[in-house]
C-alpha cells in the first residue's frame, strides 16, 4: 500500500461512542479492574509482570477460570502496566500503585480514553508480532538445548507483515467496491498481501506462503479480538488437523468451498479508528468523512474529487447541513469556476452537491445563466427542479458542457464502462459531433476527443475523433 496517494475516506463513529466501545473491550476492561484491585501487597517481577503466586487471585478478580485463566490475567496486567493504568513504584521491591491514566477512564474526555485504548492496542500488536515460544521455554526449563537460529524469526519482518495485512484490511473496508462492514475471508486477506498483482495464477510456492500466513494470522487475530480491533471467526480447528492440502485449498478456493471454515475477519468501528490513527502517524493521507464540513466550498470540491460517489455525497451532506441553501449554492458555484485541469471535476462535484439543495437555491442558479462555465449546469438544475422560463442553451454552450462533462468523468473514473457508454451515446445522437466539437474553446477539448477515439469501439468513428483531436490541438497551438 503506497503512502503517496490518499486512501478512500473512512466514516468514523463519534468519539463518545468509540470511547464507550473502548471501555467495554474485554482486554482494556480487565486491565482497568486489575489496576483498581492492585494494592500495597501486589508484587511484580523484574519485567513488570505479576508474580506467579498472585495470578490466581488476579484471575479470580476477573471472574476467570479454567486452564487459560492465569494467562488471560497476566495479559490484562501487562496491558495495565503498558498503558499507565498501573505504575511500578519500586522496581527492587516490585511494588506498584494506581497510574495516572486510571482516572482518565472514568473522568477523562472521550479523546483521552481513546488515547489510553490506543496505547493498549500498540501493546497487543507488539505481542501479536511475536511467535509462540512456548515450546522453546519448555525445552529451556527442562535443561534442553535450543537452536535459536532455527526459529527463523525476524521481529521487524513480522511486525511489517502484520502492518501490511491490517493496512489491506483497512483499505478493503473503506473502499466503496469492497466488503464494507462485512467480513473478509482470511485466505483472501492473506493473498492480498502475498500474491503479486501481475500474477494471473498463484504458483505453488506462493500458495504455500499464503497457507503459512493463514496459520499465523489465525493466532494473531485471536489475540487482537479482545482489544476490540476486529471481530474474528477463527479457522475451523478441524482444518488444522487435516492434511496439508486443506490450507492450500483455502489459498486457491473453489466455487463450492465453504470459506467461512477458513476464518472471517471484520474491522470494528473502533478498529477503523485505531488503524486510521496508526496510518496517519505513519505518514499516510487518510481522510475521514466530515473533515471538510467547516471548510470553504473550494476545499469541499477539491477534497471530494477523489472520493467515491457514496463518500462524496456523505461529505457534501454534512457540509450543506451547516449552511443556508442559497448561500451554499452561491459559494459552490463560485468555487466551481476555473480553467485549470481540475476544474471540470469541480463542476461535476458542484452539480452533484447542488442536486442535494432544494428550491431555495434557485436565485443563485439564475444569477449564472449567462456564465460561460456555469450557464449549462445552471440550466440543467433549473429544468430538473421544474423552474419556469429557463432560456434554451446555445449550441456552443451545449458542446462546451458536453466536453466539460466528459472531462470530469475522465478525471473521476478513467476509462470506465460508464464513460464508454456515454461516448458511444454522444457519437450516435450527433452525427456531426466531431466536426463541431474540435472548435469548442474548452481547455480539455483535445484530451476529451482523444479519449473518445480511444474508447469508441467503432474504428471509423474512433478515427474521426482522433482527427478532431488533432485539429483541436493545432487550433490551440498544442
Amino acid at each position: 500500500m503506497s503512502d503517496s496517494s490518499p486512501l478512500p475516506p473512512v466514516r468514523l463513529h463519534a468519539e463518545a461512542e468509540l470511547a464507550r466501545d473502548a471501555l467495554s473491550t474485554p482486554l482494556l476492561s480487565r486491565a482497568a479492574r486489575l489496576a483498581r484491585w492492585a494494592g500495597p501487597d501486589t508484587r511484580v517481577d523484574a519485567g513488570g509482570g505479576l508474580v506467579d503466586e498472585q495470578l490466581p487471585a488476579a484471575a479470580e478478580v476477573l471472574g476467570l477460570s479454567g486452564d487459560d485463566a492465569a494467562a488471560y490475567a497476566s495479559e490484562a496486567w501487562r496491558v495495565a502496566v503498558d498503558t499507565g493504568l498501573v505504575e511500578i513504584t519500586d522496581e527492587g521491591k516490585g511494588t506498584v500503585a494506581a497510574g495516572a491514566d486510571l482516572a482518565v477512564l472514568t473522568g477523562g474526555s472521550p479523546h483521552d480514553v481513546l488515547q489510553v485504548w490506543l496505547g493498549a492496542l500498540e501493546a497487543v500488536l507488539a505481542d501479536a508480532s511475536v511467535p509462540d515460544l512456548g515450546g522453546v521455554v519448555d525445552a529451556m526449563a527442562e535443561g534442553g538445548e535450543v537452536d535459536l537460529s532455527s526459529l527463523d524469526f525476524d521481529p521487524e519482518a513480522e511486525a511489517e507483515f502484520l502492518d501490511g495485512v491490517l493496512g489491506n484490511l483497512y483499505l478493503l473496508t473503506v473502499s466503496e467496491d469492497g466488503p464494507g462492514e462485512g467480513p473478509v475471508p482470511l485466505p483472501a486477506l492473506a493473498a492480498s498481501v502475498l500474491v503479486p498483482g501481475d500474477m494471473a495464477e498463484p504458483s505453488n510456492d506462493v500458495l504455500e506462503q499464503v497457507s503459512d500466513a493463514m496459520v499465523r494470522l489465525d493466532d494473531q487475530f485471536r489475540l487482537l479480538e479482545p482489544i476490540g480491533l476486529v471481530e474474528y471467526r477463527p479457522v475451523d480447528e478441524a482444518l488444522l488437523t487435516e492434511s496439508g492440502d486443506a490450507a492450500d485449498d483455502a489459498a486457491a478456493p473453489g466455487d463450492d468451498m465453504d470459506v467461512t471454515r477458513y476464518g472471517l475477519v471484520r474491522l470494528t468501528p473502533l478498529g477503523l479508528y485505531g488503524l486510521r490513527t496508526r496510518l496517519l502517524e505513519a505518514g499516510f493521507d487518510v481522510p475521514a468523512v466530515g473533515e471538510l464540513a467547516d471548510k470553504g466550498a473550494d476545499a469541499l470540491l477539491d477534497g471530494t474529487a477523489g472520493f467515491g460517489p457514496a463518500a462524496a455525497q456523505a461529505e457534501t451532506e454534512q457540509w450543506l447541513a451547516r449552511r443556508e441553501p442559497l448561500a451554499a449554492a452561491r459559494e459552490l458555484l463560485a468555487a466551481a469556476r476555473g480553467s485549470d485541469p481540475g476544474a471540470p471535476l469541480r463542476r461535476l462535484r458542484c452539480q452533484q452537491a447542488l442536486s442535494l439543495v432544494g428550491a431555495d437555491a434557485e436565485p443563485a442558479l439564475r444569477e449564472v445563466l449567462d456564465d460561460a462555465e456555469l450557464g449549462g449546469l445552471a440550466r440543467v438544475w433549473l429544468t430538473e427542479h421544474g423552474a419556469r422560463d429557463v432560456p434554451a442553451p446555445s449550441e456552443a454552450m451545449v458542446f462546451w458542457l458536453t466536453i466539460d462533462t466528459v472531462a470530469a468523468q475522465l478525471a473521476a473514473e478513467g476509462n470506465s464502462e460508464e464513460l464508454r457508454g456515454l461516448v458511444e451515446g454522444l457519437a450516435r445522437q450527433h452525427s456531426g459531433f466531431f466536426s463541431t466539437a474540435w472548435r469548442v474553446g474548452h481547455p480539455a477539448t483535445a484530451d476529451v476527443l482523444e479519449a473518445m477515439g480511444r474508447l469508441h469501439p467503432d474504428k471509423k468513428i474512433a478515427k474521426e475523433a482522433r482527427k478532431a483531436a488533432f485539429k483541436a490541438r493545432s487550433q490551440h497551438g498544442g
